[in-house]
């Protein structure tokens, strides 16, 4: 399928203290819980620039963040604001705005997580060409990091209770339900929590080069006796 098909969009928040990460705190502060975030989303965008298979989106929030945004996306991405009240709602008209563009095949990942190998897209975008309707990405917390549809499947985002550990399994109910076709990516892990942070440095200790900018802040964190 065309690289003009597909439409890989990250789903963001501008880093700010208290309100970006505030599970990380204790022992984090504020302040440290946003540098993570933003960590996480620049490294995160970076390897993204190094996929070939679709154009690129960052779906942003608030509005007022747009000067923010436009100096730190790389060049290859296209943003806009992120519409709608709950997370449902906000997943929903991101995929209804870029199917209204003309894309095929919309894949959605959030930003707090490490950098996703860049063949579980190509799987992801090579399923819905094989005619699977949803793709789901599952966390290690119960959640999904992606979703990716091959058309607008509005049902699946509502009535579901985003912060618990059974939003896969609900979600999984509600297209097995509607006799949709799914395909589920290998699983990846979310930073959420202090026992996530520590995960991550043990994970990428061997490996900092896959995220330079968080890296350098969890070695950072680790002299202040964070980690």
């Amino acid at each position: 399928m065309a690289t003009g098909d597909n439409a890989l969009v990250v789903m963001t928040k501008a880093p700010e203290p208290g309100r970006s990460k505030t599970r990380l705190v204790p022992p984090l502060t504020f302040e440290e819980a946003a540098a993570l975030s933003r960590a996480l989303l620049l490294d995160q965008m970076e390897h993204l620039t190094e996929f070939g298979g679709a154009k690129l989106f960052i779906a942003f929030a608030p509005e007022s963040s747009a000067p923010w945004f436009r100096v730190i996306t790389p060049q290859r991405f296209s943003c806009f604001p992120q519409a709608g009240a709950g997370l449902g709602e906000r997943m929903r008209l991101v995929f209804e705005n870029l199917f209204a563009r003309g894309f095929g095949n919309v894949i959605l990942i959030g930003s707090d997580l490490p950098p996703i190998p860049l063949q579980f897209f190509d799987s992801a975008y090579a399923s819905l060409s094989a005619q699977r309707d949803v793709v789901l990405g599952p966390s290690e917390d119960g959640g999904y990091y992606l979703v990716g549809m091959k058309r607008l499947i509005p049902g699946i985002f509502e009535k579901i209770s985003w912060s618990r550990a059974d939003v896969l399994i609900r979600t999984l109910e509600k297209i097995n339900r509607a006799s949709l076709r799914y395909e589920l990516l290998p699983a990846c892990q979310d930073v959420d929590t202090p026992g996530d942070l520590m995960s991550l440095y043990a994970r990428h200790e061997a490996a900092p080069f896959l995220m330079k900018n968080t890296w350098t802040l969890l070695q950072e964190l680790r002299e202040r006796g964070k980690l």
